[in-house]
């Protein structure tokens, strides 16, 4: 067993070529080998979100506060609340982030595969994020 107390969880802005707008990213969980498993605290300032990217194992995000945008590649743009769950299936091209008028909070989980958690595209297009 490993207790992390909350005063010693690492914050770190959201990389650019991750994240448009303002991003914090702060680790719950980054389990130790054998284990694959992440959690992730990820903070957006409104109209802040993700690249378009996938993951090798999927990802569950679980909404704390604020509102959100999410979208799979060729779906529409849904919005997501407080308690609402969104799980994107392995190798799903999408990206989330906040409501443009309003901040998001999210848990994100996911498995680390054998290249990584996630596979980064391209930005979404203000264009994108607006339709």
């Amino acid at each position: 067993m490993e207790i992390t107390p909350a005063t010693r969880r690492k914050t770190r802005t959201g990389p650019p070529d991750w994240f448009t707008g303002d991003v914090t990213i702060t680790e719950i969980v980054l389990a130790p080998g054998p284990a694959r498993v992440q959690a992730l605290e990820i903070g957006f300032a409104p109209g802040a979100r993700t690249a378009w990217h996938t993951h090798p194992l999927g990802q569950i995000l679980h909404v704390v506060s604020g509102r959100g945008r999410v979208q799979r590649e060729g779906g529409r743009i849904e919005e997501i609340g407080p308690g609402d769950a969104v799980w994107f299936a392995p190798a799903e091209n999408h990206w989330h982030g906040a409501a443009a008028d309003a901040p998001l909070l999210h848990v994100a989980i996911q498995e680390e595969g054998p290249d990584g958690a996630a596979d980064w595209g391209s930005h979404v297009t203000d264009a994108e994020y607006g339709s």
